[in-house]
């Protein structure tokens, strides 16, 4: 993701894995997960990458890219750790779920860590379907995958717009 207005984000996001999760992932630095994937593989038409500002500021976001034929994978949901509690994670959930629907995908793919439980909760609280057995330790899970039919939800294949109004 080579969008300038992504790189707080990506850079804060890596304090907070290296923070939560050390060594957990092996000799590497959690951080490095976030270099994983090249930029291209969130390009339009098989990817998006949206970034929410305020006042310039880049305060929340997310990418996705193809998973499969029918599938995106949602990476990446992040939102500044200053703009917290503000329903900004809800607000890019939903509208990556409408962007992906309109790309023709049926269905969401998506993990979080073991030590994010806001993000897992977000999840289940927005529709998602654990992967995993959630009275399991998340410890000895590894990643949380969630998935989410779009074709079940009206909310998501409907056309809403992708700017969040200001109060």
């Amino acid at each position: 993701m080579h969008d300038h207005r992504v790189q707080p984000l990506l850079e804060e996001l890596a304090v907070e894995y290296d923070t939560r999760y050390g060594t957990l992932f092996g000799h590497k630095a959690a951080s490095e997960e976030l270099n994983r994937y090249p930029a291209e593989v969130f390009a339009a038409p098989e990817g998006a990458l949206l970034i929410v500002q305020e006042r310039g500021e880049s305060i929340a976001g997310d990418a996705f890219r193809r998973h499969d034929a029918e599938t995106a994978e949602f990476k990446r949901i992040w939102t500044h750790s200053a703009h917290r509690r503000r329903g900004l994670g809800r607000f890019v959930l939903d509208r990556l779920e409408t962007l992906a629907a309109e790309r023709g995908y049926r269905s969401i793919y998506l993990t979080t860590g073991p030590r994010q439980p806001e993000a897992k909760h977000l999840y289940l609280n927005t529709g998602y379907r654990p992967q995993f057995d959630l009275n399991a330790d998340p410890e000895t899970i590894g990643a949380l995958a969630f998935t989410k039919d779009l074709r079940q939800d009206p909310e998501a294949t409907s056309r809403r717009p992708l700017t969040k109004e200001q109060p």
